[in-house]
């Protein structure tokens, strides 16, 4: 059955309560008069200079929330409205034009600069904010607006304090002063169009997910995986018997945690850092590795480590980051 014909609304669906939780969050800010519309789509977005946020549809269905989870990892309630505030900065720019005006181009940039997918970035850098993955905020000025304006709306950041001394204290304090002023001032263009809809989703699940997943097998391949892995984990000789775990089971347990941090702090697209996990856990089952419990959060650091080793060796190589949906 198309995509199309399942019936998928916002409207009801366990994403509502999300939207409304950034609505909150909005009128605890003092904006009064900006409430983006939202609608499913294929990914997080917001289309180019139209004040809508797109969500994707797997979160409207928790049936097919559970087969993204399979595939790809469903995205944390966390996660969720950090992607929200991200987009919700796109539609903010974009309601009240505000990347038209001279300030915002000398604060973050030329609007019209041309968007690459593969970009260079400077880790750690002090002139941008740190939201979402990857360093994103370098990525082009509107998406250092729209993440410096997550980092302001999110309760609690105490971005006052964090970004404290950094170059990238003024844009947040633009931010701040921006925003008062327009807090009960209508959008210039307090409504957008939509680019492509659940309604326009013509393929299937399946075709879904075999036209959008990324098949890394070969980007991996030639890793020598067996003799690094045996020195992080033992042979079941090794082991009193009972403290052995199977390593390939530790691995699966922590999987998430380490694809979730090993992505955010390296910049490393993350389907490749799951599909490298992935490997390590056959790997290890193939060799019969197992985890001696007594030492368990040691080795796990341990490959934490090594994982991020390997990733950040292949961004040195390919400069090939990417994330896991939130542009424009």
């Amino acid at each position: 059955m198309p995509i199309k014909e399942l019936g998928l609304k916002l409207e009801g669906s366990p994403i509502e309560r999300h939207v409304e939780q950034l609505f909150k969050e909005l009128e605890a800010k003092g904006l009064q008069r900006f409430r983006p519309a939202f609608y499913l789509t294929s990914e997080w977005g917001c289309p180019s200079e139209q004040p809508v946020i797109g969500v994707p549809f797997y979160l409207a269905d928790p049936r097919i929330g559970a087969i993204e989870s399979a595939v790809n990892d469903l995205e944390s309630e966390r996660e969720i409205m950090m992607y929200m505030r991200h987009e919700a900065g796109h539609a903010f720019n974009y309601a009240y034009e505000l990347y038209k005006t001279d300030e915002w181009r000398e604060i973050f940039g030329p609007y019209r600069r041309p968007y690459r997918d593969h970009y260079s970035f400077v880790p750690f850098s002090k002139n941008y904010v740190r939201h979402i993955a990857g360093w994103y905020a370098q990525k082009h000025p509107d998406e250092d607006f729209a993440e410096t304006f997550a980092v302001w709306l999110t309760p609690r950041s105490k971005w006052r304090e964090k970004y404290k001394n950094w170059p990238a204290l003024k844009k947040l304090q633009y931010m701040e002063r921006i925003c008062h002023d327009l807090g009960a001032t209508e959008p210039l263009r307090p409504l957008g169009e939509t680019d492509f809809t659940v309604e326009d989703m013509e393929e299937t699940i399946e075709d879904f997910y075999r036209e959008t997943t990324r098949d890394e097998s070969q980007a991996i391949a030639d890793l020598p995986l067996d003799n690094d892995l045996d020195d992080i984990f033992m042979q079941p000789d090794e082991v009193e018997a009972e403290r052995q775990r199977k390593a390939s089971e530790v691995i699966t347990e922590h999987r998430k945690e380490i694809v979730d941090k090993v992505s955010y702090w390296t910049g490393v697209r993350r389907s490749l850092v799951k599909s490298l996990v992935e490997a390590i856990a056959r790997k290890v089952d193939e060799l019969g590795l197992v985890v001696d419990s007594k030492y368990e959060g040691e080795q796990i650091v341990e490959l934490t480590v090594y994982t991020t080793t390997l990733a950040m060796s292949f961004f040195t190589s390919r400069r090939m980051p990417r994330k896991k949906g939130g542009g424009a």
